[in-house]
């Protein structure tokens, strides 16, 4: 019997390889080995084809305001200084600063304060300061929001741009002089004018005794927080007493602080936050008398400064009159005693 067989398997024929594949090592041909060497020369090629970071230079910087100080560069807003209208208190000749009764109806405008009040508005509006809308920020002190009511109904702002501020903007604490006659403030500012850091004398009665310096940091506060909340605005800032007003004013402008009273604010008075807003007879004495190179003397003959001298006595010694006369004489008018005796 015959035994059946399969039939051979089919052989496929592959051709044979080419010379040059044949030459190539086989080690090339699979993937490459991952060596530490491998994997800091691909890292390296990776860093070298990113972008450097020293090329942020080419970026345009961003416009970061940083911290404000005094006096400032620059302000990123227009601002308007307001002093409230006369108080029932201050009506009755009486000082009052206690922030207790800040909210009192008995801190409230008086009669007079509200005309007072209506003229400032009406100025604001004469000025044009909110014809493109502004931005009303008052003390929460009772005569200083009514203040700012007024300001808004007449020219036209909506209740909503009216902020109330809390606390930098109170009244300033004038400690023992509480309860005593407004005249009496002239002392303080006798104290001021030899320290911004005097204190006036304590109270118990919880009314602080602020100096200076203790204003100061206040406004500075309120400032920093008006040029980081808002930019290229108009900010009418309304306070309850001059102290605050002409302490910023001072601050902002580089004056001495001891003599922020010659910035003196009256009840209702509004004023522009500029340097030029400053009239010529509350300019401290640094904005008056400039200081002159000494050396002129030697250019002067005894003759020559007689004459001179005898030009100027025939003048006045008012500080504006000072401002507007030629160098030598104002020098000479100020040291014509220590000519005369040369």
């Amino acid at each position: 019997m015959l035994s059946s067989s399969s039939p051979p398997a089919a052989t496929t024929a592959h051709p044979p390889p080419s010379p040059e594949t044949s030459q190539i090592p086989s080690n090339t041909l699979s993937s490459p080995q991952i060596t530490r060497r491998y994997l800091f020369k691909t890292l390296s090629l990776c860093l070298a084809a990113a972008p450097s970071p020293l090329s942020v230079s080419t970026v345009a910087p961003a416009n970061a305001r940083g911290l404000f100080q005094m006096p400032p560069l620059r302000l990123s807003n227009r601002y308007y200084l307001v002093r409230a209208g006369e108080s029932d208190y201050e009506s009755l000749g009486i000082i009052n600063t206690n922030p207790v009764a800040k909210t009192s109806v008995d801190s409230g405008l008086s009669e007079k304060g509200k005309k007072q009040t209506v003229r400032a508005a009406l100025q604001l509006k004469a000025l044009g300061a909110c014809d493109r809308n502004c931005w009303l920020w008052p003390s929460i002190t009772q005569r200083a929001y009514q203040a700012a009511e007024i300001i808004a109904s007449i020219n036209g702002i909506s209740r909503s741009y009216i902020v109330p501020e809390y606390s930098f903007l109170d009244a300033r604490g004038l400690g023992a002089y509480e309860g005593k006659k407004l005249d009496s403030i002239s002392e303080v500012y006798a104290l001021d004018s030899i320290s911004m850091k005097t204190k006036p004398p304590p109270i118990s009665d919880g009314t602080p005794n602020e100096s200076v310096s203790d204003v100061f940091v206040r406004v500075t506060q309120l400032m920093s927080i008006l040029e980081t909340q808002y930019s290229e605005d108009t900010i009418v800032i309304v306070s309850p007493d001059s102290d605050n007003l002409s302490v910023l004013q001072a601050g902002v402008q580089g004056l001495d602080l001891r003599r922020h009273s010659e910035l003196y604010f009256g009840p209702g008075e509004v004023r522009l936050l500029d340097a030029d807003s400053i009239p010529v007879y509350k300019q401290p004495a640094s904005a008056v008398y400039k200081c002159l190179d000494l050396s002129a003397l030697s250019n002067l003959g005894s003759s020559d400064a007689e004459q001179q001298l005898s030009n100027t006595q025939q003048t006045t010694t008012d500080p504006r009159n000072v401002r507007s006369q030629p160098p030598r004489q104002s020098y000479l008018l100020r040291y014509r005693d220590f000519v005369l005796s040369a």
